[in-house]
């Protein structure tokens, strides 16, 4: 973990508590984290997601969150993508054909978009590893 944290976020040790969340997620167990906004939430799904074979998938409200948030992971070579109402049909098929062919980590999704039926039988398709509503 130390080491994804260097490569990945450019830092040399956890906040207090991340690591303990972390270690509980990558025990594959239900955690609630609660901190402050610039607290470190986002680290205790990102980390696993890099650790788990398969894809994990974080549900935000927030578009510009979501575009900070992939904008930042692709600068520290972590393979992320959104979608949601701020894409065409044909970008969120571009970006399905790279979760299909394993090429995407992490993926955030806009509440809204598990409602449709399409979607949710696409993620039918796929091995997901982590759920994280953030």
């Amino acid at each position: 973990m130390d080491a994804l944290l260097k490569e990945h976020f450019g830092y040399d040790e956890f906040r207090p508590m991340q690591r303990d969340i972390i270690e509980n997620v990558l025990q594959k167990r239900d955690s609630l984290v609660l901190m402050p906004t610039g607290g470190g939430k986002s680290l205790c799904y990102q980390i696993p997601a890099l650790k788990f074979e398969g894809l994990t998938i974080v549900i935000s409200p927030l578009i510009s969150l979501m575009k900070d948030q992939v904008d930042n992971l692709k600068t520290n070579g972590i393979n992320a993508e959104y979608i949601n109402s701020t894409l065409s049909f044909r970008e969120i098929d571009k970006i399905k054909k790279k979760i299909q062919r394993k090429e995407v980590k992490i993926l955030y999704v806009a509440p809204e978009r598990l409602a449709l039926e399409d979607f949710k039988i696409f993620l039918t398709t796929l091995q997901i590893s982590l759920i994280a509503i953030d």
